[in-house]
């Protein structure tokens, strides 16, 4: 870009009359507001610091047993210890799923329970439920697993429960046995 020569006396005259009736400002400064600080999702960082309380520190709600490794696994006492085996072997085809992600505490244990309802009036027997490894929650922890796993040992429809295989969500997801439905009518 060439170098602009400096304005010659006629150009200078001509902008003097031009501004000659401009009153000067009363500030130097132009002046902002600064921009408002982002919003802090204040109720979701309080979901998630008391579910995550809750999992850590909160009473167990069942006692888990941890077969082959760290590999959840719970049954009742009258069902047979080889139906346990054949659900975590992959043997009962699952006909549900359910993926928690995103869901705080309350809004995972009213899914879990609608869920349950909607596959016992549908007559499945085999579900699987995806809550999440914990990757992305405080500290890397698992916040849902364990109440998820605690929910479903409450509940009477649930005759057992093991870790998803690989394929099917591994540590991120649990396979849960329901009871058949009863056929009255």
């Amino acid at each position: 870009m060439p170098k602009r020569a400096a304005p010659s006396l006629e150009e200078r005259a001509v902008f003097q009359a031009a501004v000659a009736d401009v009153q000067p400002l009363q500030w130097d400064r132009v002046h902002h507001e600064p921009p408002p600080p982002p919003a802090i999702p204040r109720q979701y960082l309080h979901d998630e610091a008391a579910a995550l309380d809750e999992s850590l520190h909160g009473p167990a709600l069942i006692d888990l047993y941890l077969e082959g490794g760290d590999e959840a696994a719970w049954r009742r006492d009258s069902l047979p210890k080889t139906w346990l085996r054949d659900l975590r072997r992959g043997r009962w085809v699952t006909q549900g799923k359910l993926d928690l992600h995103g869901m705080n505490r309350d809004q995972a244990r009213n899914a879990v329970v609608t869920f349950l309802a909607e596959c016992r009036q549908c007559g499945y027997r085999c579900v699987r439920i995806v809550h999440g490894k914990g990757l992305s929650s405080p500290g890397r922890e698992p916040v849902l697993k364990k109440l998820v796993l605690g929910w479903l040992s409450q509940r009477q429809e649930v005759l057992a429960f093991c870790q998803a295989r690989a394929a099917e969500g591994g540590a991120g997801a649990v396979v849960v046995l329901l009871a058949a439905p009863n056929k009255r009518a």
